[in-house]
């Protein structure tokens, strides 16, 4: 499955280019959920959400649609990671299995400053647990320093199998290193230049790319650490979430729904 989708849904811009006029507020998430098909979830990030949001959001989006949630930013904003076991279980205890279904990938963002450090990084990572109630769990890592960009890190996270964001960004690290069980792109590019945030050659190379992720392979011209996929991960279908995040933001939701009906 490919999924694609935003960042939130609350955004006073969007009302006119994405939301219909006079639709309330309240009927924003139901309207975004039927034109995307994830939502990651930024909020989680810097303030704990109560067990009844989760289950409101779940009951106003349809079947099949996905949630990403953004760790709390107490675990993630530390010196030493590995000392985040109990803001881990905190947030993971917090109610997010309401979302039933609907629960996707757990996005674990580092800080921009925060540098790579071998036993840190993969002692955190070990502290990730695989189900939360009996519910998988699925996690990624956002790095963002470019002292990641090391072969040693690009081992820990695949022994570990925790996949790694690959950030289409000016701004932070990129690397499209195979390692989880899927792939996590956030696309940070989007412009005011274009109705759709992206040209259209480069929305259709984005559907290209998802495709190759989705069949178990690495688009061959997005940088990678290791000249060369592990054998035991290539040719092995994965899931596959694209969102569109940051850039020109008020161009977002277009950008999605043209990639969907690229896909």
């Amino acid at each position: 499955m490919i999924r694609v989708g935003i960042g939130g849904w609350t955004f006073a811009p969007w009302r006119g280019p994405f939301y219909p006029k006079g639709l309330p507020h309240a009927g924003e998430l139901a309207h975004a959920s039927r034109h995307v098909t994830a939502i990651e979830i930024n909020g989680t990030f810097y303030r704990t959400q109560s067990p009844a949001s989760y289950a409101k959001w779940a009951q106003e989006t349809p079947d099949g649609f996905v949630f990403s949630l953004k760790g709390h930013r107490s675990v993630t904003n530390r010196k030493v990671l590995a000392e985040a076991a109990e803001s881990i279980g905190f947030f993971l205890n917090s109610g997010i299995t309401e979302l039933g279904d609907k629960l996707g990938p757990i996005l674990w963002q580092l800080a921009p400053l925060k540098r790579f450090d071998a036993a840190d990084i993969d002692a955190f990572l070990g502290l990730l647990p695989p189900e939360q109630a009996g519910r998988p769990l699925r996690h990624v890592l956002e790095v963002r320093h470019p002292s990641f960009l090391v072969p040693e890190f690009a081992e820990i996270v695949r022994r570990r199998d925790v996949a790694v964001v690959y950030a289409d960004s000016d701004d932070y690290a990129s690397l499209a290193d195979p390692s989880g069980e899927f792939v996590y792109a956030r696309l940070q590019r989007s412009s005011a230049e274009h109705a759709a945030g992206y040209a259209e050659a480069a929305l259709d190379e984005w559907a290209r790319r998802a495709n190759v992720w989705a069949a178990g392979g690495v688009p061959a011209d997005l940088p990678r650490i290791e000249a060369a996929p592990p054998k035991a991960k290539a040719g092995k279908p994965r899931d596959v979430f694209v969102f569109f995040i940051a850039g020109e933001k008020v161009r977002n939701p277009a950008a999605a729904q043209a990639l969907i009906g690229r896909l």
